[in-house]
């Protein structure tokens, strides 16, 4: 009999640190659930993305274009201006987290190793750091006409959001 007492506290012990482990694991999944729920919902609040060419080459095969890569930085909560471009943009997340929308089309938040691209003149509305902790960077390469220095257009009264 004292074997059974034994035997049924020990499972009880166990079963208790049990739940006691998934309560604290609970706990910590929804604290840092919490903790991270508001830097998916600040919107961006200024433009300071870092613009700076990689690479730029006529493409033989293609008589008056060339292939310009860009690599767009933003720090945590940055974002660019609302804009178009004036070639085909293909782009790529390199690290971190970026928000898109182009007109026409769902805001998307793209991971590193995912990417989109953009046709020549669609208005490009939403660009930004979809974290306000982690800085992002994404590769932009254009297959624009050679010659072409205006490959990302401004709006004239931007505003991301």
């Amino acid at each position: 009999m004292n074997r059974i007492r034994e035997f049924i506290n020990v499972r009880d012990f166990n079963l208790v640190n049990r739940m006691k482990m998934r309560t604290k694991s609970i706990s910590a999944l929804l604290l840092a659930t919490i903790a991270m729920a508001p830097a998916a919902v600040i919107p961006a609040t200024s433009y300071n993305d870092t613009v700076k060419t990689n690479f730029s080459r006529p493409i033989s095969n293609l008589p008056g274009n060339s292939l310009v890569a860009v690599e767009v930085s933003y720090p945590p909560g940055g974002a660019s201006a609302l804009h178009r471009h004036s070639a085909f943009v293909y782009a790529y997340v390199v690290s971190g987290q970026i928000a898109s929308q182009v007109e026409g089309q769902p805001e998307r938040i793209y991971r590193a190793g995912e990417s989109w691209y953009e046709t020549p003149r669609a208005h490009h509305l939403i660009g930004r750091n979809a974290s306000n902790t982690e800085p992002a960077k994404r590769l932009a390469v254009f297959v624009a006409d050679t010659g072409d220095n205006a490959l990302t257009i401004p709006d004239q009264a931007g505003g991301a959001r």
